[in-house]
């Protein structure tokens, strides 16, 4: 997948992020999905590698993705059951100072705060934000008051992307580019321009996608994609890994419709 998208101009993949199941990987089997993808990229797009898990684990992760190759890395938000903003701060800066890669943070919880994020964008390497909690208000807040440079992603994809820019997003991460390059372009490129008619219009025509993607609490976001990627013959299987699970029937026949109303699946 990492040819499909360089070869259609994605300027930066993500391997071991949500969308790759990281947290269903094993160490190992993330360090080999990164060697991969970097080889794979060969510097047609940046490759910017997730690393997660327990603060050393993610260390690892970080020098191991520098070592073959990588561009940057993506910090996962901590799984553990308490943080605290002290915790989370020193979580960060622990992998930061690991590697001289750039780091980009994948938040998706408010109880990474405000403060936590003044302090961990003040880490030299640490240059953007991956929000991923659909509170505007929290995400705008936090644009405005953090004086570091940092480039700021909508985390959640096509769905929220023309409200995350009005808020001052600069980009969006995309599952859907797995399965379909063009209409994610042609909202990026509408949203940087200012153009939110012709945002929206294209917005309208992956909504059902991405709202499927979210249905279950967003718990079909994967299942969804691989599916779609399947009936394609992008990949051999549709297999995901537990805790998340196939689609029903009906949810495969409706990602077929999605797929031939793009014109992608006769």
């Amino acid at each position: 997948m990492s040819i499909f998208c360089s070869d259609r101009g994605i300027q930066a993949v993500y391997p071991c992020g949500n969308t790759g199941e990281f947290y269903a990987l094993t160490v190992e089997e993330a360090k080999q999905v990164t060697t991969f993808v970097t080889g794979v990229a060969a510097k047609r797009s940046l490759v910017i590698a997730g690393v997660g898990y327990d603060a050393q684990t993610a260390c690892d992760l970080a020098r191991h993705a520098e070592s073959c190759g990588a561009d940057g890395i993506m910090v996962h938000q901590p799984i553990h059951p308490y943080l605290l903003p002290d915790g989370l701060i020193s979580y960060y800066r622990q992998i930061a100072e690991a590697t001289s890669l750039p780091v980009l943070l994948y938040i998706r919880s408010e109880q990474v705060t405000l403060e936590v994020i003044r302090e961990t964008a003040k880490l030299p390497n640490v240059v953007g934000v991956k929000y991923a909690v659909n509170h505007l208000p929290s995400f705008s807040r936090a644009v405005q008051s953090v004086e570091d440079d940092l480039v700021w992603i909508c985390g959640t994809a096509e769905l929220w992307a023309p409200y995350f820019f009005a808020a001052g997003a600069e980009g969006f991460t995309s599952g859907m580019v797995n399965v379909e390059t063009q209409r994610p372009f042609e909202l990026l490129r509408a949203l940087q321009a200012g153009d939110y008619p012709r945002a929206m219009a294209i917005w309208g025509e992956v909504v059902p996608f991405e709202e499927l993607r979210a249905k279950y609490n967003n718990g079909n976001n994967v299942s969804v994609v691989k599916e779609a990627m399947f009936q394609l013959g992008l990949i051999a299987t549709n297999a995901v890994r537990p805790p998340i699970a196939l689609l029903t029937e009906e949810e495969r026949e409706l990602v077929g419709r999605i797929l031939r109303s793009w014109g992608a699946q006769s």
